[in-house]
């Protein structure tokens, strides 16, 4: 026969488990639903004057159309030309964006570069490189309006993912080796 001591105590542990079960269920819910939240990407490309705006989930998955919105945004503007930009530089930079505000207004100086570009860009005394990221559509430079830029590469930097360069009045990001100029 069961004491009643051991019933309470058998009682109150596994009442208990059942309820740290909940907890722990209820933290993962929240968890789940934080890294699901919905943000906005607003962008605004100075060379084309066009402006493009986007909601994307936090855990960096998009959907197919906003991918091929993204691309033609972010073509090159000097010829035209459209290139798959990868995903995982958009990812880095609304991570970036998200440092200092979801609903941040994003920049977009140069995202795809054409080769003929990238060329006269080198001929006209620009400090590209002759095999940019850009052309590959692994880059992005960009500013945001109210943060300095020093800070925006700092937090690039932090995220280590990739190669960061800092501008006067902009900031490259890439997803190539980690590396900062």
């Amino acid at each position: 026969m069961t004491s009643r001591r051991e019933f309470l105590k058998t009682f109150f542990a596994a009442t208990g488990l059942c309820i740290a079960e909940q907890v722990l269920s209820s933290q993962s819910v929240l968890a789940a639903l934080a890294k699901s939240k919905v943000r906005a990407l607003r962008l605004d490309n100075i060379n084309t004057g066009e402006h493009l705006s986007l909601r994307y989930s936090a855990r960096g998955v998009w959907r197919e159309d906003d991918l091929e919105r993204i691309n033609y945004f972010l073509r090159c503007h000097y010829t035209n030309e459209i290139k798959p930009i990868s995903p995982n530089v958009i990812n880095l930079l609304c991570r970036i964006k998200d440092r200092f505000g979801s609903s941040r207004e994003v920049k977009i100086i140069s995202g795809y570069r054409s080769r003929k570009y990238n060329e006269y860009l080198r001929c006209t005394g620009h400090c590209v490189a002759k095999e940019s990221l850009h052309l590959q559509g692994l880059a992005v430079d960009f500013s945001i309006p109210g943060i300095r830029t020093r800070d925006i590469s700092r937090a690039a930097k932090r995220l280590a993912a990739g190669g960061v360069g800092k501008y006067p009045d902009f900031v490259h990001i890439d997803t190539g080796r980690v590396r900062c100029w």
